[in-house]
């Protein structure tokens, strides 16, 4: 069986589904493009991890007393660690560019959505020479 909605004016209701509930499913699609783009470039864990040596390579430190190959191994895990750091920066860096890029182009798409009507009937408007 259909349901029959209380009678209200078609205008009335287009007003509410144009600018209550689009915008509101336009701004949670934004939403979800801004937590997408985090998962996406692994910003929390790569912060998380920034100090972590470049894919896990440690070199291990030898047995017994050597001094040259402790000052090795330490220079080698502290290069490992500095590239590391180094990469994850710019991955982090290209990250916050795409969200920045996200959040600028939702924003517009958002504005836009809203001022559409106005646009249309001012072109309307202005196409019939009634301004």
């Amino acid at each position: 069986m259909i349901e029959v909605a209380p009678k209200q004016n078609i205008i009335s209701l287009w007003f509410f589904w144009y600018f209550y509930e689009m915008s509101g499913r336009l701004i949670k699609i934004w939403k979800n493009f801004l937590l997408f783009n985090l998962e996406y470039f692994s910003i929390p864990a790569l912060l998380k991890t920034l100090f972590s040596p470049w894919r896990r390579y440690i070199w291990m430190y030898p047995r017994g007393f050597d001094v040259w190959g402790y000052l090795e191994t330490s220079l080698s895990n502290l290069i490992s660690r500095f590239l590391g750091a180094l990469c994850r920066i710019c991955l982090i860096i290209t990250g916050i560019i795409f969200e920045a890029f996200v959040f600028v182009l939702g924003l517009i798409i958002l504005i836009t959505w809203l001022i559409w009507p106005v646009l249309l009937l001012m072109g309307l408007l202005t196409g019939f020479n009634v301004l």
